[in-house]
C-alpha cells in the first residue's frame, strides 16, 4: 500500500455509494481523506466519525494546497468550483473509477460486471468470502445488511468490486478473476449499439491477468462473443509461445468435491447456467418455501445440493456465478455450499419492507425490462399475492425511449402499474422531448397489460391508501426516489395504527 499510505486525497461527491466506499478503503490503508457533498447524510456521518473531514456544499476554499489528488464521482462537471481550484493547484484529478482500479490492482481483484445482477453477485461473493474465513475487502453499488455497509476492509489477499459498464469505467479494473453475467442493451446514451456494448466487455474480459479466470455466462449469445474472442486470443498466446500463455488452459480439471481447483490450473474460461454445455450448472430445481433448491454439478459430476434464500430463477444463476468464482478464489465446494444458502440480499433487490393489514409491501431496483420480468416472476413465486401493485418509477429518458416497447411489455405480470413521469439523470432535451411516462403507459395499454400514470408521488399515495386491500402485494420499483413511496405508505399505515 505504498501507494496510499500518508497521501492526502480530497471526494468530490464523496456521499455516493462507491466513492464513500473507496474513501473508507483508502483511510483504512494510510490515507488522509477529506471531501464534500451537495447533502448530508448517513454515509456522510460515518465518514466523519472514521476521520474524514467532510464539507456540505462545493466551495473552492473545500481543497487544501495540500491535498496530493483529487477525486471526483461521476456526477462531477467541469464547472464544478472544486474542480476548478485543483486545476488551478495542480493536483492531479482522478476519476473515482481510476482510482478504484489503482488499489484494485494491489489485491487478487474479482471484478463483477453484467447488465443485470452485479451488486448482488458480488455481495454474494464477499459474504461467501467472508464466512470462510478470507477476510475479503469489498466495494458494492448497495447496503449489505449481513456485512454493515456497502464497502469493508478486510486483511484478505480478495478485493471484491462492483464493475459498472457506463463510461467504459470497468477498464480501469484488471483483474484475477472476471465475472460477466449476462450483456444486453443499456447505456445508449453512451454507446451505439449493442455491438459496441459487447466490444466492451470483451475488452474487459480481455484484461483477466496472467492465469487469471473468466467466470461468464454460458447461455448468454454475447457472453459467448465475449468467450469466442477471449479464447481465440488464447491460443494466439499459445502459438506465439509467450509466457503470458504458459499459465492458460481452456479448461479447469473437475475438482473432487472439497478441493480448490489448484492455481495455475484454473480454466481461463469457466461458464455457468441451467443448461448442458456449462461448467458449472444447476438441476433438480425445486421451489421450496418460495426460493429455489437445487443440484450443483460441475460439468457431469455432481457437487452437491443447495437451497438459497433469494427469490427467483435469476437468483439461481447468480448463485452458480458465486460458486464458480469462489472455487477460483481457492474455496472448496463443500465450504461453499456451506454458506451460499445463508446470504439474505442487499438493499433494494426484492427487498421486504413491511406486513400490515394484510398487505405486502415490498422495494426493488429493477430498471431495465430484463430485470422488470424477472423482479415480476421472482414476487409471484414467492408471495402469490391476489392482487400486484407495481409502482414504476422510470429511470432516464433515454433508456424509456431507446427500449420503451421492451418496457411495455415486460409489466405482464402486475395487474397494475403505476407510473409517474420519469426520473432525470445524465439525459439530454431530445430525450426529454421524444418521450415522457404517459407514452410508456399508453404502450403499456397497447401490450394488453393495465396501467395507470400519476404524475407526482402523493397522488400515488392517495390512490394507494383509496384502492389496495388485504391479500394484495405492492411493491415500488426503479433506481430513483421511488422508495420514498413504499416508506410514506408505511408511515401512514403507522400513523393510522
Amino acid at each position: 500500500m505504498n501507494r496510499i499510505s500518508g497521501k492526502k486525497y480530497h471526494f468530490i461527491g464523496i456521499g455516493g455509494i462507491g466513492t464513500s466506499g473507496l474513501a473508507k478503503m483508502l483511510m483504512r490503508h494510510g490515507a488522509t481523506v477529506s471531501g464534500s457533498d451537495m447533502s448530508d447524510g448517513a454515509m456522510i456521518g460515518e465518514l466523519r466519525r472514521l476521520g474524514a473531514q467532510v464539507f456540505v456544499g462545493h466551495r473552492p476554499e473545500n481543497i487544501s494546497p495540500e491535498v496530493d489528488e483529487v477525486v471526483i464521482s461521476a456526477a462531477i462537471t467541469a464547472s464544478n468550483p472544486e474542480l476548478a481550484r485543483a486545476s488551478e493547484l495542480g493536483v492531479k484529478i482522478r476519476k473515482y473509477a481510476e482510482m478504484l482500479g489503482i488499489l484494485f490492482d494491489q489485491f487478487d481483484g474479482i471484478a463483477v460486471a453484467g447488465t443485470h445482477g452485479k451488486s448482488t453477485t458480488s455481495a454474494w461473493l464477499s459474504f461467501v468470502l467472508r464466512e470462510a474465513g478470507k477476510k475479503p475487502n469489498f466495494i458494492v453499488g448497495a447496503d449489505i445488511p449481513q456485512l454493515g455497509g456497502s464497502s469493508g476492509v478486510g486483511n484478505g489477499t480478495h478485493f471484491v468490486a462492483e464493475a459498472c459498464e457506463y463510461d467504459r469505467s470497468f477498464l480501469n479494473l484488471h483483474s484475477k478473476t472476471a465475472i460477466i453475467l449476462n450483456i444486453e442493451q443499456d447505456h445508449l446514451d453512451y454507446y451505439r449499439d449493442e455491438d459496441e456494448i459487447v466490444a466492451a466487455f470483451g475488452d474487459f474480459a480481455s484484461q483477466v491477468k496472467p492465469g487469471g479466470t473468466l467466470v461468464t455466462n454460458g447461455q448468454d449469445k454475447n457472453c459467448a462473443r465475449v468467450i469466442r474472442r477471449v479464447t481465440s486470443r488464447t491460443q494466439e498466446l499459445k502459438n506465439s509461445g509467450t509466457q503470458e500463455s504458459a499459465n492458460e488452459g481452456i479448461y479447469p480439471l473437475p475438482a473432487a468435491p472439497d478441493s480448490p481447483l489448484e492455481r495455475g490450473r484454473v480454466s481461463h474460461v469457466v461458464t455457468f447456467g441451467t443448461e448442458p454445455g456449462c461448467d458449472y450448472t444447476a438441476g433438480g430445481l425445486e421451489v421450496v418455501e418460495g426460493t429455489y433448491a437445487f443440484d450443483v454439478y460441475l460439468r457431469e459430476a455432481k457437487l452437491g445440493r443447495v437451497h438459497i434464500s433469494l427469490p427467483g430463477e435469476h437468483n439461481v444463476m447468480n448463485a452458480l456465478a458465486v460458486i464458480a468464482a469462489a472455487n477460483a478464489a481457492g474455496l472448496g465446494h463443500e465450504t461453499i455450499f456451506k454458506h451460499i444458502g445463508d446470504f439474505t440480499g442487499i438493499d433494494r433487490r426484492l427487498m421486504l419492507k413491511a406486513k400490515i393489514d394484510g398487505i405486502t409491501i415490498l422495494d426493488d431496483y429493477a430498471h431495465h425490462p430484463t430485470e422488470i420480468r424477472a423482479s415480476l416472476r421472482a414476487i409471484r413465486q414467492k408471495y402469490n399475492p391476489k392482487r400486484l401493485w407495481c409502482i414504476f418509477q422510470p429511470h432516464q429518458y433515454s433508456r424509456t425511449r431507446f427500449l420503451l416497447d421492451d418496457f411495455a411489455e415486460s409489466f405482464k405480470l402486475a395487474d397494475l402499474t403505476i407510473v409517474p413521469e420519469i426520473y432525470f439523470v445524465r439525459d439530454t432535451a431530445e430525450s426529454k422531448s421524444t418521450v415522457n411516462a404517459e407514452v410508456l403507459v399508453e404502450r403499456i395499454g397497447q401490450h394488453q397489460s393495465k396501467a395507470l400514470f400519476i404524475h407526482d408521488f402523493a397522488g400515488i399515495l392517495e390512490y394507494l391508501k383509496n384502492n389496495v386491500t388485504a391479500g394484495d402485494l405492492v411493491v415500488t420499483m426503479g433506481a430513483g426516489t421511488i422508495w420514498k413511496v413504499a416508506d410514506e405508505y408505511i408511515q401512514w399505515f403507522r400513523e393510522r395504527h
